[in-house]
């Protein structure tokens, strides 16, 4: 308040000085105005303009406004304003640093020469130099070499469906091969089933009552009947092997007899 006091009174001092030589004689009008032209250039040189103080005064209500407590580079970011107005650290100085602050708060805001976001003789020749590394073809190699991938893809969904084609096609077929594989499978368990149970009743018949099935005398019979009946299918299975082979050879004299009949 005392700031303000000073910058009414020194702004007022003209005016109490031009009312006071009213208030005198000529004669003291007359040295007066002397000693005022004469301490002329000392008060200019002593008060400040009033568009300084205006500033002045605008700094000092925007410092009490201020109740955010915050530092002025975070308040201004929370007021969308460059962080610093000057360079406080030897990155505010970067290229990089100064081209974010003009892609972030723009020319104005950022109060930087926008000619620095092109990129410099440097940059260029290291861009360069990255595409001839990283990309060394020429555009007609690389579409070439696109073309090719997306043939070669064509090709690869071509094949596969033409395996699930004739795989479907043969569908029909495996149904009725895994059908006939559970029906004999089925049908080897029933008669399994029934063998068995065929023994146990023969050999019930044998003792002529019913004796459990978890005595011993009972199970070695069972065994017993069981070895035989094994020896039995065994028997049978060679004899049809023997009797198929008997009639591959008997047709296979039929056709050289009708062959050399022929001749």
């Amino acid at each position: 308040m005392q700031n303000l006091r000073n910058f009414s009174l020194f702004r007022n001092f003209s005016l109490l000085k031009t009312f006071s030589r009213g208030c005198k004689t000529p004669g003291e009008a007359a040295k007066e105005l002397n000693i005022t032209s004469e301490a002329e250039p000392a008060a200019v040189a002593e008060f400040v303009d009033d568009d300084d103080e205006q500033e002045e005064l605008r700094a000092f209500y925007e410092s009490k406004r201020n109740k955010s407590r915050l530092l002025s580079q975070h308040r201004n970011v929370v007021l969308e304003r460059k962080p610093y107005r000057g360079a406080e650290s030897w990155v505010h100085n970067s290229l990089r640093y100064k081209r974010t602050m003009i892609g972030r708060y723009g020319i104005a805001g950022s109060g930087e020469d926008p000619r620095i976001c092109f990129p410099t003789t440097e940059e260029l020749a290291e861009k360069e130099e990255y595409n001839r590394v990283a990309y060394p073809d020429t555009i007609q190699q690389m579409r070439k070499r696109i073309e090719d991938e997306k043939r070669w893809k064509r090709e690869k969904i071509q094949k596969r469906e033409d395996e699930i084609a004739l795989k479907l096609s043969k569908l029909e077929k495996w149904s009725t091969e895994f059908r006939n594989r559970v029906a004999k499978a089925e049908a080897e368990a029933q008669a399994a089933k029934d063998r068995r149970e065929r023994l146990v009743e023969e050999v019930r018949r044998h003792f002529g009552f019913k004796l459990d099935a978890r005595d011993e005398r009972f199970k070695e019979l069972l065994a017993q009947k069981e070895k035989e009946d094994k020896k039995k299918q065994k028997e049978a299975r060679k004899k049809a092997r023997e009797e198929k082979v008997i009639a591959k050879l008997l047709a296979k004299g039929e056709t050289d007899t009708s062959g050399e009949k022929t001749t």
